[in-house]
């Protein structure tokens, strides 16, 4: 191989590929979506995307297209994608489909798990204490995320858990929105020291019984907050409106 064809092959071995553009778009905007900077309804550009983050449109457009697949983008004719909205009936849809999934996973999962499962279940829940003492709601949803996908590994049914997973990521800037504005965490925080109780001692029943709750009362507690919320927020435009 010629000197010169060399150097322009090893350069293009140095180069990041495409997929690692793509998940650098995809990961930036899932974070953007999920700590509020996107809002529900709002427009996404593709030209403006690209230039902000400083790559071609090429990655953006794939980038959207997999937050599509997850639920958190949603591609209309003429107007392009926009961050998706969940109606409260939606946000009841995914938490009764999450305790349908996540209690079979636990079930399955319980006798399967090992110490070396519970320690590390149990640093995440230390990593929770300290984000809480701090403030940081930014990183619960990857705690909570990390906490329950310890648990449900064992069970070993990829397919799931990648469901859990998108249904995770739709709720999770609710979630962050309603822990900024309430700072509802003591509830969540001894509701996972109990489940991990349970899985310590097998208690499989009583487990799965307890995360159903967890998970349930959660939606509840979420429905009725948003409500509010998006009542105030749609009362105060009227507002601005008509001054």
């Amino acid at each position: 191989m010629a000197g010169e064809e060399k150097a322009f092959v090893d350069r293009m071995r140095e180069r990041p590929k495409p997929q690692t553009f793509t998940q650098h778009v995809v990961n930036q905007l899932r974070e953007m979506i999920l700590c509020g900077d996107l809002e529900e309804g709002e427009q996404l550009r593709q030209d403006m995307l690209a230039t902000a983050l400083h790559v071609s449109r090429i990655p953006v457009r794939e980038a959207l297209r997999q937050l599509e697949a997850e639920g958190l983008v949603t591609f209309f004719p003429n107007r392009g994608a926009i961050v998706s909205e969940l109606s409260l009936d939606d946000i009841r849809e995914v938490f009764d489909a999450r305790a349908l999934l996540e209690c079979d996973m636990l079930g399955r999962a319980i006798p399967k798990l090992t110490t070396e499962d519970f320690d590390r279940a149990e640093e995440v829940l230390a990593s929770f204490d300290d984000a809480f003492a701090k403030g940081d709601v930014r990183v619960w949803g990857q705690l909570n995320w990390r906490f329950h996908s310890i648990l449900y590994a064992p069970a070993s049914r990829p397919r799931t858990m990648a469901m859990i997973q998108n249904l995770s990521f739709n709720v999770d800037r609710y979630l962050r929105l309603h822990l900024k504005l309430t700072r509802a965490i003591g509830r969540a925080r001894t509701d996972h020291r109990r489940i991990l109780d349970y899985c310590r001692k097998r208690k499989i029943e009583a487990a799965c019984d307890y995360l159903r709750k967890h998970i349930l009362d959660a939606g509840d507690e979420l429905i009725k907050f948003l409500a509010l919320h998006r009542e105030l927020k749609a009362s105060d435009s009227r507002r601005k409106t008509a001054g």
